[in-house]
This record gives structure tokens, C-alpha cells and sequence, in this order.
């Protein structure tokens, strides 16, 4: 199942060379901490992971007591995405290849055992590509993203925030 092409790999792994790249885990941090306490996660799946910004910022706010799995394509060393309680992917569906959006989304469902929290920005990133191309490959608004994650997720919640939405879900049973 291809989820990045060798080539957006590579230009993920030089983004993320640069120290201010990857830092919206950090202000979804307390929404992840009271999602991990609120459903007794034991486990935790940072899909797109970067440089472990979001467990940094747990630990921070004192969340314990869970396992934490980072997967991030950038990071190899991480290996594969791992099944957990609550799988996060904060930050990352809008950078996602059109051609390999599905095959992500249907990895998330794979992994994830009970609940997911997808944040997803619909415009335009600051960022542009060294190939020119915007860093958000897919902006679209959330009726088109419900409409690919209802089809593996039933939607428990759903939140508009600036310029885009999160959403908790659970995995079709």
C-alpha cells in the first residue's frame, strides 16, 4: 500500500530540517491529553509524527501512562505506524499526495483500535514546495474530507477551528 512516493519523501525528510517546521502538534497537546485521560488510552499513534513535538508537549503537561508510537514517513528510524488507542494525525492529511490519500486514510483505520483525532487545514499553507507547489497538496473544506473518513470512521465529533476543522472518530466496526 503506497502511502508517499519516493520523491515527496525526500522533500518531507529537507522540511523537516528546518527547526520551525511540524509545530501544530504542540497546540492540539491539552485536546490530546484529555482525550488520553477521558478514554483510558493505554496507547498512542502519532501518525506523521515529525520530530515528537506532540509527546514532548504531553510529557509537559503531565500526561503519563500510555505508549507512545511515532510514524512519520521523514523518519525512518521510527519504522511503521503502529496500532494504538488513539491514533493522532495532526497536521498531516492536507500534505498528503492526492493519489495516496486513500491509502492513509485506509492505514489509519488499520491502526487505529478505538479512537482517532484528525485535524485537517482546508486552505492554502504559507509554505511552498521547493517544486513550487503549495505545502498543503489538498485543500478542500470538511464536507469533502467527512466524505472520505465516514466511509472507515464514524464521526463522534467534530470541530471547526481557523481555516479548518478536528475531528474524533472512531473505526467502523
Amino acid at each position: 500500500m503506497n502511502t508517499i512516493s519516493q520523491e515527496y519523501r525526500e522533500i518531507q525528510m529537507q522540511l523537516h530540517l528546518n527547526p520551525n517546521y511540524g509545530v501544530m502538534s504542540v497546540h492540539y497537546a491539552p485536546l490530546v491529553k484529555d482525550i488520553l485521560e477521558k478514554t483510558n488510552a493505554g496507547s498512542l499513534c502519532d501518525y506523521g509524527a515529525g520530530k515528537k513535538r506532540l509527546l514532548e508537549s504531553l510529557r509537559k503537561l503531565g500526561a503519563k501512562d500510555f505508549d507512545y508510537f511515532p510514524y512519520d514517513p521523514a523518519f525512518p528510524e521510527y519504522g511503521d505506524a503502529q496500532p494504538a488507542d488513539l491514533v493522532t494525525c495532526i497536521d498531516v492529511l492536507e500534505h498528503i499526495e492526492p493519489n495516496c490519500l486513500a491509502n492513509v486514510i485506509s492505514e489509519l483505520a488499520q491502526i487505529t483500535r478505538c479512537f482517532g483525532l484528525f485535524t485537517v487545514h482546508t486552505g492554502p499553507a504559507i509554505k511552498v514546495l521547493p517544486d513550487g507547489r503549495n505545502a498543503h497538496l489538498i485543500q478542500q473544506q470538511s464536507g469533502w474530507w467527512l466524505e472520505r473518513l465516514s466511509s472507515l470512521f464514524n464521526v463522534i465529533e467534530l470541530q471547526s477551528v481557523n481555516h479548518g476543522f478536528w475531528v474524533l472518530v472512531e473505526p467502523r466496526k
